[in-house]
């Protein structure tokens, strides 16, 4: 494995994060408590009861997005 942090966009479903060292911080920079997990699910429908962290909700609340990887445009460029 990699010792780069990956994301992954889940089609119809939450942001996977893998990676040996995950630090997840709210607003205020205070350190979300990950318990030494190395996988964690980030909601991106907005309906878990367990925001920021998925819980399965996007199965229920017709949740679609789907997501291709695409090349940005430079930094400062106009779209």
């Amino acid at each position: 494995m990699s010792d780069a942090t990956e994301i992954t966009c889940n089609n119809n479903g939450p942001l996977r994060i893998t990676g040996e060292d995950i630090i997840l911080k709210d607003q205020s920079g205070k350190t979300f408590g990950l318990g030494g997990r190395k996988v964690i699910a980030l909601c991106r429908c907005g309906c878990s009861g367990n925001k920021p962290f998925c819980d399965g909700s996007h199965k229920t609340g017709n949740f679609q997005s789907v997501v291709e990887a695409r090349d940005l445009p430079v930094p400062g460029s106009k779209m």
